[in-house]
């Protein structure tokens, strides 16, 4: 696959891209620096006569999904685009409508990037997104109206959401 067109435009990667709530998906020009973690957690069982304790497994932690979001303009249109699309993931992290009368947390995000992995990939997962951090670098040509640098990255913390009855076990990650 190119990842650019004929007329220079960078390619949009059809099986990566976040969605927040309900609004369009953001799909990546660029690969994105992902990185996936998870932990287990195991409490220590002490016995007479033992000189360790034993390991009992108590549970395991947040699946956390580390994504960076790679931004460059390369067309006109795309200085808009990536403004809508960094406020987009920034709402993400502030609770809905201040006119409602009950508080509503901030919307969830679905996530996919690859089409092979059934872990990262074949599969959307659903997450809410619990950080970001967005650096607007000065080493590269800004936009003098909408003081948007020409490539910038945008570093999501998001942790994965499971549905009750679709908790993963062991067989479900690894099977032959």
């Amino acid at each position: 696959m190119k990842a650019t067109n004929p007329d220079g435009t960078l390619v949009e990667l059809e099986n990566c891209w976040i969605q927040v709530g309900d609004f369009r998906k953001i799909k990546m020009k660029i690969l994105p620096d992902v990185s996936d973690s998870k932990q287990a957690t195991y409490s220590d069982m002490t016995a007479i006569g033992r000189s360790s304790p034993m390991k009992s497994y108590s549970h395991s932690d947040n699946r956390t999904i580390s994504w960076t979001v790679h931004f460059m303009v390369t067309q006109e249109q795309d200085k808009l685009e990536i403004s809508e699309n960094i406020a987009m993931l920034q709402s993400a992290v502030y609770p809905k409508g201040k006119n409602d009368e009950l508080y509503s947390p901030p919307p969830l995000c679905k996530i996919k990037c690859g089409g092979g992995s059934e872990e990262l990939g074949s599969k959307e997962m659903c997450t809410i997104l619990k950080s970001y951090s967005l650096k607007f670098p000065t080493d590269v040509a800004w936009d003098d109206e909408l003081y948007l640098p020409y490539k910038l990255d945008m570093e999501l913390q998001f942790e994965v959401v499971y549905n009750t009855d679709e908790f993963p076990y062991a067989e479900d990650i690894f099977q032959l």
